[in-house]
């Protein structure tokens, strides 16, 4: 090493920045199916309790059984808000809007062709599946 590479300060050294990994263990964790989410807050926490509404288009009164419990700050929270707009986002991008409206999805599937039916001449679909 010579005299000129001795002298120089460790300060020059520009710190070598850490890639930080988190290794999530899912062996453990037991799938739930949810349709439904109550969100309310606190002024320190979001709290959504998820269930299963077994009657999601009827009317009048319904009694749907919270399975699960989340609770988290709000910085959790707008990460969270955060990564699932950015994965609708994408499956969007894939596979067109998503609509919310129940009478207008119900509307659109009642152009397409009935099961069963001949597909259109030429008409391919998604991972080249015929329609």
């Amino acid at each position: 090493m010579s005299e000129k590479e001795e002298s120089k300060p460790a300060a020059q050294n520009p710190p070598v920045q850490q890639q930080t990994e988190v290794v999530v263990d899912d062996s453990a964790t037991l799938p739930a199916y949810s349709n439904f989410c109550r969100v309310t807050a606190t002024p320190e926490e979001v709290i959504m309790d998820f269930g299963l509404n077994p009657q999601p288009f009827a009317t009048g009164r319904q009694d749907v059984k919270a399975n699960q419990r989340i609770v988290m700050n709000f910085y959790t929270a707008k990460r969270l808000l955060t990564a699932l707009g950015m994965t609708i986002q994408r499956h969007e991008g894939m596979f067109g809007s998503i609509e919310l409206d129940v009478r207008r999805r119900a509307g659109a599937g009642a152009q397409q062709p009935a099961y069963g039916a001949a597909p259109a001449a030429g008409r391919i679909g998604p991972q080249g599946i015929v329609e």
